[in-house]
């Protein structure tokens, strides 16, 4: 059953907003979860992730490709040096077929003692870089080949490196820096391109395996949700639990058992909506009689008999707190009891006045003692605080009326003190207690059983009246029979 919205009430269904119409932001959400949701950000979280990897794998591999580079080129013309070690002359073809397989302009070689020009097409005007790759190391290759590829102009770079034939050789290679810089840049290319491919490839793989282990699971959660809010009362939108072992079959079964017990508590709910509407269909006709009851009872004070005389008052007084108990079980469905007008009371006449309307002086068997002292004032709401005392007499009334063994001690106890601005009271009998398995919810609506025909309002009410008045009623588990203590403040408290 579809929950229907009203000004007191205003609840629209799910993907309805109050005109009725679709609810565009929740029906359009689902739409774009398919790059906005956890999928599409995994997917991009994932490219990211892998670009940032291989940019450290592509630092170090830079500046090795700048060392390989020029290693090749001294290799190149260390060959050239030892000719020339060997002949001591290069002819002119040879020359240039080393300058041109180098791209040097200059190729010299520097024996310690003597220095010999090997190779050269042209003096360079400027020489920006200089480098010598015996004194090189891993922080200066990777420095120097960034500011390689950010270098703009056509200057030269002088390369300097041990010779083929003796350690006392050195080769010394003047060439271009464009040259190295557009080979390293071609690298630089070809590593990012593969590293796209890569993170693309990787990222579709954890996106596609994502998707498949968390996010149609999750989905699945939110559409049962979506189905179980549509219609909470069904037990047929539960979700079913799937066989997952993970946490996902975690939260699969705790949401079956949150639907579950949301679903019987609508259920419950809505037949309480039912008895009270039920209630206050009857509830005029019921005031129609109990009016009719008190003019007929008002004629009965005139008739000259003690009995009579002394009895029509209190069935008078029991008639109006009937009227104003029906009117209390509606205030209490729709939540609006009054709040209390407090005065100050004589706890004592207050549970006199309890006993007599309860007629336990006329019980036989039963036995009420009014232990509160007679002076005893107590700050409360005078209809509300009978109420109490009342809905806990009659309690145990009952309780000790369904033992019928003569030779057990049936009694009723009220007592009370004062201390401070703080009155405590106890309501005690010698029944049979309450049941272990009813005291968690003892005090909750609807939840009694300890007694046949019972409805489970009076205590429910009597905590309710009880926190108005800024106190509160404990079950007093240590006494072996059934013991209530109240705290009840005064208003300055």
């Amino acid at each position: 059953m579809k929950h229907q919205a009203s000004p007191d009430n205003p609840v629209p269904a799910s993907g309805v907003d109050r005109e009725g119409a679709p609810d565009l932001e929740m029906a359009s959400r689902f739409g774009r979860h398919r790059f906005g949701g956890l999928s599409g950000k995994l997917l991009l979280l994932t490219i990211l992730f892998v670009m940032i990897a291989e940019v450290f794998i592509y630092v170090p591999s830079i500046a090795n490709f700048r060392n390989t580079w020029l290693k090749d080129r001294l290799a190149t013309a260390g060959v050239a040096a030892s000719v020339l070690a060997e002949t001591n002359t290069i002819a002119p073809r040879l020359q240039e077929e080393l300058l041109r397989a180098t791209g040097a302009v200059t190729i010299s070689l520097d024996q310690g003692s003597r220095r010999s020009l090997i190779a050269m097409s042209g003096v360079p005007s400027t020489v920006d870089f200089s480098i010598d790759l015996a004194k090189d190391n891993p922080w200066r290759a990777v420095t120097n080949s960034f500011a390689l590829l950010a270098y703009r102009g056509d200057g030269y770079m002088r390369v300097v490196g041990a010779g083929q034939m003796a350690h006392t050789e050195r080769v010394d290679v003047v060439f271009p820096v464009r040259l190295l810089q557009q080979e390293m840049r071609a690298f630089s290319y070809r590593i990012l391109a593969l590293s796209l491919v890569i993170s693309v490839f990787t990222a579709g793989l954890v996106y596609i395996t994502l998707r498949a282990v968390f996010i149609r699971p999750l989905r699945r959660l939110t559409r049962s949700m979506e189905q179980f809010a549509e219609n909470p009362e069904d037990a047929s939108g539960i979700i079913e639990v799937s066989a997952r072992q993970d946490e996902l079959g975690d939260a699969e079964i705790r949401l079956a058992k949150m639907e579950e017990a949301l679903s019987r508590a609508l259920h419950q709910k809505q037949r309480l909506a039912d008895l009270g509407l039920a209630v206050s269909k009857i509830n005029h006709d019921l005031r129609n009689l109990l009016a009719s009851a008190q003019l007929f009872l008002e004629r009965l004070e005139h008739v000259p008999d003690p009995t009579v005389s002394r009895l029509a008052p209190k069935i008078l007084a029991t008639l109006d707190r009937a009227v104003g108990y029906t009117q209390a079980v509606m205030a209490y469905g729709k939540a609006q009891e009054r709040a209390p007008q407090r005065r100050l009371l004589n706890l004592h006449r207050v549970g006199e006045d309890v006993a007599d309307v309860l007629g336990i002086l006329d019980r036989p068997g039963i036995t009420f003692e009014n232990k509160v002292s007679a002076d005893l004032e107590v700050d409360a709401d005078p209809e509300q605080l009978f109420r109490v005392l009342l809905n806990l007499a009659r309690n145990a009334v009952q309780a000790l009326e369904a033992e019928k063994d003569e030779t057990l001690v049936r009694r009723i106890t009220l007592e009370a003190t004062r201390a401070g601005k703080c009155v405590h009271i106890i309501v005690s009998d010698t029944g049979p207690g309450i049941p272990a398995n009813l005291r968690p919810a003892l005090f909750k609506a609807f939840h009694s059983g300890s007694k046949t025909g019972g409805i489970g309002l009076g205590l429910a009410i009597v905590a309710e009246l009880l926190k108005a008045h800024g106190g509160k009623i404990v079950l007093d588990e240590a006494e072996p029979c059934t013991c209530f203590r109240i705290e009840l403040p005064d208003r300055s408290v």
